[in-house]
């Protein structure tokens, strides 16, 4: 089942789900390690480039999947009045987030009037250049939003552990597996 129901999730939103998943955490942890390196470093050059190539995929994935979003059903939400009012917010938040992070590393890598190469694949041009101290502006907003995204991140995860180990609903295991039929409880 590809479409989501109003008991569960689909495999397009599954997959787009733990994809985005595991580019936040590889994207946070590449940002961290390029820290590290010395200009003589092998990876001085190559980090960044898979880092701005990876961070640009997201950025269409997550359009793609805020677009999925509204053309799509959504499940039920699941737990208490206040669990649903926090997942609201904490999805809100998730999406301002990844979206501030992405917009601020591509003002980062444009600032100096180059365009970013995706892969190799293509260039997405530099559009906006003028803007004073862009890069230092945009570096400190996009370590702050991804630090704050990744934190947040953990937060969901420990929320849907929560709702799988002590509410036992199935908040966790309809975003692994795709189901037709599922109650609201099981």
């Amino acid at each position: 089942m590809l479409k989501n129901t109003i008991n569960s999730y689909g495999w397009i939103a599954i997959v787009i789900h733990w994809l985005s998943a595991l580019m936040v955490i590889g994207l946070f942890a590449l940002g961290y390690w390029m820290l590290t390196l010395g200009y003589y470093d092998s990876w001085y050059r190559l980090g960044p480039w898979w880092h701005k190539s990876f961070g640009i995929t997201l950025l269409v994935l997550t359009v793609i999947r805020l677009l999925w979003k509204f053309v799509n059903a959504t499940p039920k939400p699941l737990g208490t009045r206040f669990e649903q009012i926090g997942a609201r917010v904490g999805h809100g938040l998730i999406y301002a987030l990844l979206l501030v992070t992405m917009i601020s590393g591509y003002l980062i890598s444009t600032a100096d009037g180059r365009g970013i190469s995706v892969f190799d694949w293509f260039e997405i041009p530099a559009l906006i250049t003028s803007i004073p101290q862009q890069e230092d502006i945009a570096g400190a907003v996009h370590w702050y939003t991804a630090l704050a995204l990744v934190i947040l991140a953990a937060g969901h995860a420990l929320a849907a552990f929560k709702h799988h180990f002590v509410n036992k609903d199935s908040t966790l295991t309809r975003m692994l597996v795709a189901k037709r039929n599922q109650s609201n409880n099981d």
